[in-house]
C-alpha cells in the first residue's frame, strides 16, 4: 500500500495528551506538551504488516489523530494555526514498552520499522473544520479497547501547532501525531500485548479505518 505521506522531514509525537491516559499511567497531566520523535523509517501504510523484531516484546498499540502540515509554520499564533494544516489521518503509535521503560526515552521504542502505521487516507483540512470533535476507536481482533473523542485532548490541535512552531519551522509534509486516550495494552489488568496474527484497527470519524496485521519476525 502507498503511504498517505511519504518520508516526512519530521514526525513529532505528543505524549500524555488525554487526561485519562495520563491517569492510567499514574502521571500528572502535563502543563506543556510532552513531545518526542518517531523516525520516518517507521511508517507503513494501511494493510501493511506491523512486524515485531526478533528479541522485542511487550508491543502495544496507540490510536491517534495525525495532522499533516501543508504550509510552513514558524511562530504561528493559535488563531492561525489550523490554516497551516494540509489534512488529517489515523496513526497507530506502536510502542515496544519494555524498550521504552528500560531506556528511559521513547523515540527508539516507537520507531522500529513498521511501528508507524498511517492511513487509510489523508482527509483535506477543509473537510474537517473542527479536529476537536472526532471519535477515536482502537480495536484488536474486533474487540474495542480504546474509545474516546478528540474533544478530550489536553492540548488541542491548534495549540500544538502554535507551540511546536515557536522557534522551529514546521515544514510541508511534517506530521504531528496528537496523543492517545486511555485503554492501551500496557496499563490493563492484566496487560495485553500484540502477538503474531493480531489485527489492529484504528478508526477516526470522517477519516476511516486503518487496518494492520501483526507479524512476528
Amino acid at each position: 500500500m502507498s503511504l498517505v505521506v511519504s518520508r516526512p522531514g519530521k514526525i513529532i509525537a505528543v505524549g500524555l495528551n488525554y487526561t485519562d491516559h495520563a491517569s492510567e499511567t499514574e502521571t500528572e497531566p502535563p502543563i506543556a506538551p510532552v513531545t518526542f520523535t518517531k523516525f520516518p523509517t517507521c511508517l507503513v501504510g494501511d494493510g501493511e504488516d506491523i512486524v515485531i523484531p526478533a528479541g522485542i516484546d511487550e508491543v502495544d498499540w496507540e490510536a491517534e489523530l495525525a495532522v499533516v502540515i501543508g504550509a510552513p509554520a514558524r511562530d504561528v499564533p493559535v488563531e492561525q494555526a489550523l490554516s497551516h494544516v494540509l489534512g488529517y489521518t489515523c496513526m497507530n503509535d506502536v510502542s515496544a514498552r519494555r524498550v521504552q521503560r528500560e531506556e528511559g526515552q521513547w523515540s527508539r521504542a516507537k520507531s522500529f520499522d513498521t511501528f508507524g502505521p498511517i492511513g487509510p487516507r489523508l482527509v483535506p483540512a477543509s473537510e474537517i473544520p473542527d479536529p476537536q470533535s472526532l471519535s477515536v476507536v482502537a480495536r484488536v481482533n474486533g474487540r474495542v479497547l480504546q474509545q474516546a473523542n478528540t474533544s478530550a485532548m489536553i492540548f488541542p490541535v491548534a495549540e500544538l501547532i502554535s507551540r511546536l512552531s515557536q522557534g522551529m519551522t514546521l515544514e510541508t509534509g511534517d506530521i504531528i501525531t496528537t496523543g492517545t486516550p486511555s485503554g492501551v495494552g500496557a496499563f490493563r489488568n492484566p496487560p495485553i500485548f500484540l502477538t503474531d496474527g493480531d489485527v489492529v484497527e484504528i478508526e477516526i470519524d470522517r477519516i476511516g479505518i486503518l487496518t494492520n496485521r501483526v507479524r512476528q519476525a
